[in-house]
């Protein structure tokens, strides 16, 4: 069963989002049979190779908030990643373009291990204050993720994937998606946001027993219930 997942790099909830669904796909009875697809979405497509300023001034700005508001809601997201077993270091997070990151994603996919390669990106960022738009940057970190130097920086010397990364924008789109992480689950049930494991698990029992469900040919005719017969 496939799930696609829509997200962004330098979103703390997609982060989070990802451990849950993590727990959520252990405790699924069929977490083994899952497709998982990492879909591209940019929250920010203008946003210049590296962005200046610390993340709590970029929020305050981008959301009207005072520095003070703006501290408060950056700690709180770092003490639900710790509750999620993430380390997160946002005062050191160094904000920027996420396109290339994201073609590199489509790479690994192609190659075969791109939660590992997604897996690298968001800890480069969020723990490890990496600066995401930068190019050795995203070398380092790709290749430490399992990708071959020379395939990386080929991607980033030409335009490979850019028209992956642009169509799963294109589809998130259609599909009214305006925030991530946002999850579909066989292409038939949504997840909007970093759900509990529960509420994820929830979903993806009840997008397998869809998909299981026998189909009735013929009708009923012709057999009994506990208490009457059909003729």
């Amino acid at each position: 069963m496939r799930v696609d997942i829509w997200s962004d790099v330098v979103c703390p909830w997609c982060y989070i989002g990802k451990r849950r669904f993590e727990a959520a796909a252990a405790e699924f009875e069929h977490g083994g049979e899952l497709e998982v697809v990492w879909r591209s979405f940019e929250l920010d497509l203008g946003a210049p190779a590296e962005r200046q300023g610390n993340l709590v001034e970029h929020l305050a700005r981008k959301y009207g908030l005072d520095r003070a508001q703006a501290q408060a809601n950056v700690d709180r997201l770092a003490s639900l990643a710790g509750a999620e077993g993430l380390e997160f270091h946002l005062d050191q997070a160094r904000g920027g373009n996420t396109f290339d990151a994201h073609r590199l994603i489509h790479l690994g996919r192609e190659r075969g291990i791109q939660d590992a390669v997604k897996e690298r990106l968001l800890a480069g960022y969020f723990t490890e204050g990496a600066p995401i738009g930068d190019r050795e940057t995203l070398v380092a970190l790709a290749v430490s993720g399992g990708l071959h130097e020379a395939e990386v920086r080929a991607v980033l010397d030409g335009d490979a994937y850019a028209g992956g990364v642009r169509a799963d924008e294109r589809d998130a789109q259609e599909l009214g998606i305006s925030g991530v992480p946002f999850f579909v689950v066989d292409g038939k049930f949504a997840v909007a946001g970093a759900q509990t494991a529960d509420v994820i698990a929830d979903v993806l029992r009840r997008a397998w027993d869809r998909a299981h469900q026998l189909a009735v040919v013929g009708g009923t005719a012709g057999t009994c219930t506990d208490e009457s017969c059909a003729v």
